[in-house]
């Protein structure tokens, strides 16, 4: 019970540091593909080092390191989608469409792993989604932003659920594991610049002073803390719990972009009903979990 504890608090923190990656989808001034390949390449440098100082660093067999890579890949394009998703939108409808990924973990979870649908996790994720709806009044006018935020959930739901498979297939610890997840989303993502470069030839690539310095914070506090975290949480927590508490980062978000961005000029009553349902369906499958 203690442990189980001591994973929710961590997982909390790693929500609350995740709720502020966001905003800096706002803040850098590059599109989705650069803005995530230059995240990654200073994450996997943070990472590595501090493994290199920990003497924590070490090699991994090839059939293993494959299946980490790959579950990179899906994190990398779920960022893609997900800094697009602002991009196109805001911040806080990119942030309201991932709370969708518990959903998609209710569905997806019994298809990956040939289990029985968990009704009651899917009732728990309409009343998490139903309250992000009534927190952030979705506008019709960011199509293409829900689109892609959408798309961003699902993306991730997968990650999540091959994630905590591969885990447990390997056996490696959870900061070996993201340290090769990020290799592999940049080397993919490597590949993809230059047909990024082709379609999108007005789009920036090379980041200002400005952005620099925020892509450094992005990619060594506010990435690798809140994953190593995240990681070790899906070890001890099932990936649709993991998913459903990342539900409070809309919350989180829409607090700092408000104070940044005065994206929410009036907080009304739906903010706090909408509030309040997202918090009960944390509570919901907390209490689910703990024996």
């Amino acid at each position: 019970m203690k442990d189980t504890a001591r994973t929710l608090i961590l997982l909390h923190l790693a929500v609350f540091l995740a709720g502020w990656t966001g905003v800096f989808g706002r803040l850098i001034h590059l599109g989705g593909v650069p803005l995530v390949w230059y995240r990654i390449q200073v994450s996997v440098v943070s990472l590595a080092v501090v493994l290199a100082v920990m003497g924590r660093l070490h090699k991994v067999r090839l059939p293993a390191l494959l299946s980490i890579a790959g579950c990179g890949i899906l994190l990398a394009l779920h960022w893609v989608c997900f800094y697009a998703s602002i991009q196109a939108s805001n911040v806080s409808v990119g942030v309201a469409c991932i709370a969708t990924t518990c959903f998609f973990t209710a569905l997806f979870n019994p298809l990956v792993n040939r289990t029985r649908i968990d009704w009651k996790e899917v009732l728990i994720s309409f009343i998490s989604i139903a309250g992000v709806l009534l927190v952030f009044s979705l506008d019709v006018r960011y199509r293409t932003g829900i689109a892609l935020g959408l798309l961003s959930a699902a993306i991730y739901s997968v990650f999540a659920i091959l994630n905590i498979n591969v885990a447990e297939r390997t056996g490696e610890d959870s900061s070996t594991m993201l340290l090769w997840e990020l290799v592999g989303g940049v080397l993919f993502l490597s590949l993809c610049i230059p047909f990024h470069a082709r379609l999108f030839p007005e789009a920036a690539i090379v980041p200002t002073g400005r952005d620099l310095v925020s892509l450094l914070l992005l990619g060594s506090v506010f990435t690798i803390i809140p994953f190593l975290f995240q990681l070790q949480a899906l070890r001890r927590l099932s990936a649709f719990t993991v998913n459903l508490t990342y539900n409070l980062e809309p919350v989180y978000s829409i607090v700092i972009a408000a104070i940044l961005f005065d994206e929410i000029h009036e907080v009304g009553p739906s903010f706090w009903i909408g509030l309040a349902l997202i918090i009960l369906s944390v509570l919901l499958q907390t209490r689910r979990i703990r024996p």
